[in-house]
């Protein structure tokens, strides 16, 4: 039996870079949520597992969002975070079915979206998002933080690297004669 051909716009090996993005951003989603599901269930509120001098474990929740911003709302900022993941999530959707081979790119939204999602997630059913690591040094103490938060930066600094090395080959690149 003959194989398929792919189309000359090669559309069946972009669907399988699209689904293969939104299988990584979902495996984040799973390792963000059973991560959570794990320690909001083994520990109390605020309890610490010590694990190195500079880093434990502890369950804490952030109603706000990155770094506790607008923690101490009255609620309405729950929706507000939620609808702006809901907005990530639909452009990074379009932005990786225009273009999954771009590789350094497609990482960073798969990662974001993956945070975007999971963090989503929390504020949906809990109205808070679960944080559990915990880094500090002497009395300097980072914010807890948790699995999506890590892919969310990750995501961050992929896209930042992605736009430095996008304008340094434009940079580089020959001038079409007119």
């Amino acid at each position: 039996m003959p194989k398929p051909c792919a189309s000359p716009s090669g559309q069946p090996r972009k669907a399988l870079r699209f689904w293969g993005w939104i299988a990584g951003a979902l495996l984040i989603i799973l390792l963000d949520q059973a991560t959570k599901i794990y320690f909001d269930g083994q520990m109390r509120y605020g309890e610490r597992w010590p694990v190195l001098p500079f880093f434990d474990f502890t369950l804490l929740y952030n109603p706000g969002a990155a770094f506790s911003f607008l923690a101490d709302g009255t609620g309405w900022q729950r929706w507000l975070f939620s609808a702006i993941a809901l907005g990530a999530t639909g452009l990074i959707i379009h932005l990786l079915r225009r273009s999954p081979a771009q590789t350094l790119f497609s990482a960073s939204l798969m990662c974001i979206l993956g945070g975007a999602v999971g963090n989503g997630i929390d504020r949906m059913q809990h109205g808070h998002v679960i944080d559990f690591l915990l880094f500090y040094w002497n009395s300097w103490y980072f914010p807890a933080f948790n699995v999506a938060d890590i892919a969310i930066t990750c995501g961050a600094i992929l896209l930042v690297l992605d736009e430095i090395l996008r304008v340094r080959r434009n940079k580089h690149k020959p001038e079409k004669p007119a």
